[in-house]
């Protein structure tokens, strides 16, 4: 972009400061209360279960080379029936409908007569030609977070659901199918429930959500302990996925959770978008703050200003000096882009932070190359984005570049690794999670 050099030594050391401020705090994380401390990287990738609509398969993990780049495979999402217990929210692409053997991981066609098809089936394969991958079912997400609140209510209703989850995905007892026959497909469960007591897509929601969420993780914890020494010992994995905004931080116990669950995929984007339609342009997922960004900053009398200003460092910071260890932290990385239209150039040339008259359809990070402009990277922020003076469009994503700057800033400060949504957005060839990936 167009700002002179000694502007970007300036950020880069005002980076490495921020850097520096941040890791004592890391340093002083507190310990993990249920085993000893587990520094290995994960990168962990989400599928889709409507992925297979659209011709992503799970075959695409291999042909891509992204299955040697991750460390965990994320399967969204299981629903919560209205009776608070696990459920397909699409039973027909998790194991009913029969992959080809084009589209299948080991070449053959599944049969009618199979009792498991579907993902979960291509699962299973991924799993038999690379068994150190772990594969976790993620229960919830923005469309199935609906009745959390009533799930996590009661000691009697988490037990309920805890066991529901394990039986159906630990234990492989789907409904309709042969007990057992989707056995060992899933080594743990995450939890993403957007958000306690937030009202996320028009969810039941409370103050009672709170320390329910602490209480849900805890009973699952113990519920998959238990699974796990009966299975003669086995870890099974327990993650949530958690949210970025300070406000929302602030309605869960950050420091409990971090020592009941394994780590926290912490989720690091969306932090402007589409629903500030008017702009300004900004990024969804910078790594730090920029000194020209007009966003309101958070002050002592308004600690959560309307889309005030945000940080992927920041969040890290707010996580960790509510008590959560280094370790416990994933950082999220986006393979999609948010866009806005009638985005004048700016005095950089470059539509950052300007005003826009209207928002552009989401896309995924292997459709950017296709629209028209120029890349910019911000030198304050280390941001991706793209602006096309001609159609006055910009787009603000994450890119090859601004994911390597991401991951020396997680090992900077020791943090757990990475998290994406989602891996369909990459390229054929895998270019975001070949940087992506560089945390493990």
């Amino acid at each position: 972009m167009s700002r002179p050099s000694h502007h970007r030594r300036t950020a880069l050391a005002a980076a490495a400061v921020l850097s520096l401020a941040i890791a004592p705090i890391a340093a002083a994380g507190p310990a993990n209360a249920h085993a000893a401390p587990d520094t290995s990287k994960v990168s962990v990738g989400y599928m889709t279960q409507w992925g297979v609509y659209s011709g992503y398969y799970t075959k695409n993990l291999v042909t891509s080379g992204a299955v040697h780049k991750l460390t965990e495979i994320d399967y969204a999402f299981s629903n919560i029936a209205p009776d608070g217990t696990c459920a397909s929210a699409d039973a027909w692409a998790d194991w009913q409908k029969p992959i080809d053997g084009a589209n299948s991981v080991d070449g053959t066609s599944d049969t009618w007569t199979q009792p498991v098809a579907g993902n979960f089936h291509q699962l299973q394969e991924l799993k038999k030609a690379y068994p150190d991958l772990k594969i976790v079912m993620s229960v919830g997400g923005w469309s199935e977070s609906t009745n959390f609140s009533a799930a996590a209510a009661t000691p009697e209703s988490r037990a309920k659901f805890a066991q529901s989850c394990i039986d159906m995905y630990i234990n492989g007892n789907l409904p309709g199918v042969a007990p057992g026959a989707a056995a060992g497909i899933f080594d743990g469960i995450a939890i993403d429930w957007e958000y306690p007591n937030e009202v996320g897509n028009g969810n039941p929601h409370g103050p009672q959500d709170t320390h329910n969420f602490t209480l849900l993780l805890a009973e699952l914890r113990k519920q998959l302990d238990a699974a796990g020494a009966a299975a003669g010992g086995k870890h099974y994995l327990l993650t949530a996925d958690t949210p970025s905004g300070a406000e929302k931080v602030s309605k869960i116990e950050v420091g409990p959770i971090s020592k009941i669950v394994d780590w926290m995929n912490v989720m690091t984007f969306d932090f402007n978008g589409p629903w500030e339609t008017t702009g300004p342009t900004e990024s969804q997922s910078n790594l730090f703050p920029s000194p020209f960004d007009p966003a309101p900053r958070p002050t002592r009398s308004n600690p959560y200003p309307d889309n005030g200003e945000i940080s992927v460092a920041e969040v890290v910071a707010n996580y960790l000096a509510h008590g959560a260890s280094p370790r416990k932290i994933a950082v999220s990385i986006p393979f999609y882009a948010h866009g806005w239209t009638g985005v004048a150039p700016g005095p950089h040339n470059d539509g950052l932070f300007q005003s826009a008259t209207g928002v552009a359809a989401d896309v995924n990070y292997n459709q950017i190359a296709a629209q028209p402009g120029t890349v910019h990277h911000d030198p304050f922020s280390r941001a991706a984005y793209k602006y096309d003076p001609a159609t006055k469009t910009y787009w603000t994503f994450d890119d090859p570049q601004s994911i390597r700057d991401k991951v020396l800033f997680i090992k900077a400060l020791g943090l757990r690794g990475d998290m994406t949504w989602s891996l369909e957005g990459d390229t054929a060839d895998g270019q975001l999670v070949n940087a992506f990936g560089l945390a493990q």
